[in-house]
């Protein structure tokens, strides 16, 4: 399983991305593979909009992955 924390300049522009990745369609449901797109928004004294994405299939998201020392949002079972 892999998880992707993800950082963009707006809530636009990720899920422009997500479509362009084939992760979702234009309706938001998610397509094979993805299990999970959580949006944790704006965070408070951060930069940019934040996801994560939980997938079986590896994604390249460039510039949009971080690291995070202190995450707002972890799934179960994974950190």
């Amino acid at each position: 399983m892999n998880i992707y924390k993800l950082k963009y300049t707006d809530k636009e522009t990720a899920i422009t991305d997500f479509i362009a990745k084939d992760l979702i369609d234009a309706e938001n449901n998610y397509k094979e593979g993805i299990q999970a797109i959580v949006e944790i928004g704006l965070i408070e004294g951060v930069d940019g909009y934040h996801y994560d994405v939980m997938s079986i299939q590896d994604i390249y998201f460039g510039t949009n992955e971080i690291i995070v020392n202190n995450p707002k949002h972890n799934f179960a079972g994974y950190e």
